[in-house]
């Protein structure tokens, strides 16, 4: 916790910071950008130092506001935005006690600033704001003061003498009320509007908004320039109310709301999209204040439509006047084109509200003919980020992740994603619910109407009365028309609209769909033309579109995919998009349970395309994991040699440094993984007499001979060469894909001359001290580290690894003291495991009884079997102390692990569990017999658990026995020892039971088989 002096700036400052004190913080500030690093450190220390000053944080604003140079400002003003932010962090309590003086002069060096100090000094403020203001509400000057700030600002104020500046505070009142655009108490089922925004609502917003007014009408009137510091008023002001009214609607708003629409109207009404108007400074600030503006409106309809209905039918005239423009999309800059999409999205907006319906259904026409659709066509732009970027063509356009559509999104950026969102919410409509007659209406009348509206009174969705007609109107390409450009461009459109329609076209009968890619995308494959831009988008609609298909239909849809997936490029062409797509496709049909009557033919053009092209090689990838995970026998047969094929080509890929490897790298690893896991489970269940057990112990050697060829390659070669450098380091990549690999080598070894063969025990000595290092932990991975660690001990136990026990010694000059061994790396990733990873527990302490007792240590391994026991024992102690307090799942695996390293050295954990906590071994072995009771809820059910607990209060008994004179711990334990005792004699009669049944069966089952046979005969 700080102390009070440390926090001067906290507290009622007495004297003004001394010029010296001032001088010496500038300096070290100013050696913070020196570009030698040495010097850097060195001055950063001692402004740590310094920082322990009262007057320091008064200091450092004084150089923000008064600096010798701009750099001097800016690393004043950083500080004290971190030094603040570290200290409210914590302790929070501390910050009502920030003093008045302090924050007058952060005010007032905050309303003189230049903008760029004002840009970090002002996170300062809003650390403090958010602690004080609006989180405690004890700031009550804060507000009238701010008020007084903008009246009196340059731009605002009539005296010629002002020194604020007008856009600082205005800049000082966004960063107030940006913290208020959520709801503070998520818990609160309807949060009122907190106090302190309506205070600033009433006090200072209202006033404001006239002003605004004002502003507005001058700038509009402004035809042929721009004024750059109103441009600045307009659009903080727009900010500040749209963080004003995102959640919440302060009261003194509302009856504001019908103007300030018409005067965002006029902003967005005096944008120009001509691409011949010059950006200039001015109307930058002109774009983003329209942009904000929509923004609002957004808002206005999705959270207060209360207050906004009446002005929607202006906001939709406003909106339908931007959103034609998106036919110049390729021609205009990004903020540009940012606000047609946020047009469209509020289109969206109004469709999805009562009114919504007959406000936008008569522009439906415009809409779809003059503003969706050109927004879908392929255009100039996207020819060219096809060639020069195509993963940004594929992020935008094709994308993965498209999500459901909704008249609420605010996300999609572009105006042709909010295009095709907008059309996907026009397709959903159904139009206005059949209102009931009110104009007294007889119940003969009503009764002759009734069968004709079962008939006709059903809503029918607008997708297929409205877009679905329209989109039928423009050709399917054909080789007589291929090389028309209009044709193509259109009929690029037209399948972007196909995936906006992906919601809709869910809802309707399979057969619905079947007909429209039979008959509208289907048939571009079997054009002769080239048609990559339109192959790749129908590759991405079919992929969409893939829950929705019938068995039948995915065969045809396979098949055409199968094909885009191996088109080369054509001459300058890239199709490396049509590839992408194609992968994706197929990637959805499989995932939906899709089986194709022959794997072969994709396997190859996939193994055939990989290596061409990282990103390609990384999809790729994937997309053979997704095969593999078929699951399909067919599949797995040819496991070996898909196996053997990629090992050569990720071999090349992996780089020659031991930097972590690219990504095409990790999922070739991954990819390799999988097929390694399928295979095994493809296990013959009576290996005997199964005739295919031969060919799946020849693949099972086939395999760990690849994967022992690319891990010696990616391990051992950077070893041998950095031996020869003077140095030792492996790549750390990929360290639980590796270990399921190493795996399959184990399982592949059938003698010792195999063992030398694949060099296993130098790739199990890289990978021990490689998993030693691993300071990372993933819930869903690093599981294969210890199905590995089992397989190792076994190996040893049958084979012997060198290096096991006792590590290499290194090669003179070096002095003569010996590596890290296998066990000892391996102890110290369990060990880590066991103390930062609950998720880790249960298998880490699994591994410490297989670590200590399956080996058979030498008199020379002995030092580090005690090695082990320290580091298992205090990690297996910390963690149970931690969560002592609780009994709970956890507690079996760590008392277990103490036991097992007590049965080895009992003399050493005991001083180990003493060391941890006064009593530590009393506490364990009270714990430990905890475990038998049935207070228990775990309970304890293995035969081996048992065991081990009798032992462990054996040897309890007996080290307590010899000690005088005898406490009522040695009673406690002994009674433990006679409950586990009686237990583990029930449990042997359990299983011995159940093993005579269990022969009893077999004898019958044996009976009947000779029977049959007899009858047979």
């Amino acid at each position: 916790m700080w102390s009070t002096y440390k926090l001067g700036f906290l507290l009622s400052h007495k004297s003004w910071t001394t010029s010296m004190e001032v001088a010496q913080i500038a300096h070290l500030l100013s050696e913070t950008l020196s570009p030698d690093g040495h010097v850097v450190r060195a001055s950063s220390e001692a402004l740590d130092r310094l920082s322990q000053l009262p007057d320091f944080p008064f200091s450092l604003l004084s150089i923000a506001a008064g600096g010798e140079n701009y750099g001097q400002k800016v690393a004043a003003a950083t500080y004290l935005k971190n030094f603040t932010r570290r200290i409210i962090n914590e302790d929070s309590t501390l910050s009502s006690k920030v003093s008045k003086e302090f924050k007058d002069q952060l005010m007032r060096a905050l309303l003189q600033v230049e903008p760029a100090v004002l840009k970090v000094l002002i996170e300062a403020f809003r650390a403090i704001a958010v602690a004080e203001f609006v989180k405690q509400n004890s700031w009550p000057e804060l507000v009238p003061d701010l008020l007084a700030a903008i009246q009196n600002s340059n731009l605002f104020s009539n005296t010629a003498d002002c020194k604020w500046n007008t856009i600082n505070s205005l800049t000082v009142l966004h960063a107030l009320l940006r913290p208020f655009q959520y709801f503070l108490n998520s818990k609160v089922a309807k949060e009122p509007v907190p106090p302190q925004l309506e205070q600033i609502a009433k006090e200072v917003l209202v006033p404001l908004l006239a002003v605004f007014h004002h502003l507005v009408e001058k700038a509009v009137a402004i035809h042929d320039r721009t004024e750059m510091e109103m441009e600045k008023i307009l659009l903080t002001v727009c900010k500040c109310i749209y963080f004003a009214v995102r959640s919440h609607m302060p009261s003194a708003l509302a009856p504001l709301l019908p103007s300030f629409c018409r005067d965002l109207i006029a902003i967005l009404g005096s944008l120009s999209f001509e691409c011949s108007v010059t950006i200039e400074d001015g109307y930058l600030m002109r774009l983003k204040t329209g942009k904000r503006s929509l923004l609002i409106f957004c808002a206005f309809i999705s959270r207060h439509r209360k207050y906004s209905d009446k002005s929607m039918p202006d906001i939709i005239n406003c909106v339908l006047n931007i959103v034609k423009y998106s036919k110049k999309t390729s021609e205009l800059n990004f903020l540009s084109e940012r606000i047609v999409s946020l047009a469209f999205d509020v289109i969206s907006h109004v469709l999805e509200t009562g009114p919504g319906w007959r406000l936008v259904s008569p522009h439906f026409n415009f809409l779809l003919d003059s503003a969706i659709f050109p927004a879908l066509v392929l255009n100039e732009k996207d020819i060219s980020e096809w060639e020069e970027d195509a993963e940004e063509y594929i992020r935008k356009n094709l994308p993965s992740d498209l999500e459901e559509i909704s008249g609420w999104r605010e996300d999609l950026f572009t105006a042709r994603k909010s295009a095709m969102n907008l059309l996907g919410v026009i397709s959903m409509s159904t139009g206005p619910p059949m209102g009931n007659s009110s104009n007294g209406s007889s119940a003969a009348s009503k009764r002759k109407k009734s069968e004709k509206n079962k008939r006709y009174g059903q809503r029918r969705f607008m997708g297929e009365l409205f877009v679905l007609p329209f989109l039928s109107k423009f050709p399917i390409p054909s080789d007589a028309n291929a090389y028309q450009p209009k044709i193509l461009n259109d009929y690029f459109g037209v399948l972007m609209a196909y995936g906006g329609l992906q919601d809709f076209l869910r809802v309707r009968e399979p057969g619905y769909i079947s007909t429209l890619i039979y008959t509208r995308v289907l048939p571009l494959y079997t054009i002769s033309a080239c048609l990559p831009y339109a192959l790749a988008t129908a590759n991405w609609v079919l992929g969409e579109l893939a829950p929705c298909l019938r068995e039948e239909m995915s065969a045809d849809v396979y098949s055409s995919l199968l094909k885009a997936l191996a088109m080369p490029d054509k001459g300058d062409t890239s199709c490396y998009p049509v590839r992408v797509s194609a992968a994706g496709a197929i990637a959805a049909l499989l995932e939906n349970d899709y089986v194709p009557p022959e794997w072969l033919p994709l396997l190859e053009v996939v193994i055939g395309r990989i290596g061409n092209g990282d990103e390609e090689s990384s999809l790729l990838f994937q997309l053979l994991s997704s095969i593999v995970e078929a699951v399909d026998e067919k599949v797995a047969v040819h496991i070996p040699y898909i196996v053997s094929a990629l090992v050569g080509t990720i071999t090349k890929l992996i780089p020659g440094n031991p930097e972590p490897w690219p990504q095409v790298v990790e999922r070739g690893f991954a990819a390799l993984a999988v097929m390694a896991q399928s295979w095994e489970n493809l296990f013959p269940e009576e290996l005997e007499q199964n005739e295919l057990s031969e060919k799946w112990t020849s693949g099972r050697a086939t395999i760990g001979r690849a994967f022992s060829a690319l891990l010696q390659h990616a391990w051992l070669s950077p070893i041998y060469q950095s031996d020869r450098e003077g140095e030792g380091s492996s790549p750390a990549s990929c360290i639980d894909d590796s270990s399921t690999l190493l795996l399959s080598i184990m399982n592949s070894v059938s003698g010792s001359n195999v063992l030398l063969e694949l060099k296993v025990s130098e790739l199990l000595l890289v990978w021990a001290n490689l998993i030693a290092d691993c300071y990372s932990w993933d819930e869903s991975e690093n599981l294969s580290i210890f199905d590995c660690i089992k397989d190792v001990v076994n190996l040893h136990s049958k084979y012997g690894l060198k290096n096991f026990l006792v590590g290499r010694a290194l090669s003179p000059p070096a002095p003569p003291v010996p590596q890290r061994s296998m066990i000892e790396g391996i102890g110290g990733f369990v060990s880590e495991a066991i103390s930062q990873y609950p998720s880790a527990t249960w298998r880490a302490c699994s591994c410490v009884h297989i670590l200590l007792h399956v080996p058979s240590y030498s008199f020379d391994a002995d030092g580090v079997k005690q090695s082990l026991v320290i580091a298992f024992s205090r990690a297996a102690f910390c963690r149970f102390r931690a969560i002592r307090s609780n009994p709970c799942s956890l507690w079996k695996p760590l008392l277990l692990a103490i036991a097992s390293c007590y049965l080895c050295y009992p003399d050493v954990v005991e001083e180990i569990l003493g060391k941890g906590e006064c009593g530590g071994f009393t506490i364990w072995a009270s714990a430990l017999g905890f475990l038998l009771t049935s207070s228990y809820e775990s309970g304890l059910s293995e035969k081996s658990e048992i065991k081990l607990i009798v032992m462990a209060l054996a040897q309890v008994v007996e080290e307590l026995g010899l000690r005088k004179p005898s406490s009522g711990v040695l009673h406690d334990c002994f009674t433990s020892l006679l409950e586990a005792s009686a237990r583990l004699k029930e449990v042997q009669e359990e299983n011995e039971e159940a093993e005579q049944d269990d022969e009893e069966e077999d004898d019958d089952d044996d009976d009947d088989d000779e029977s049959s046979d007899y009858d047979e005969v």
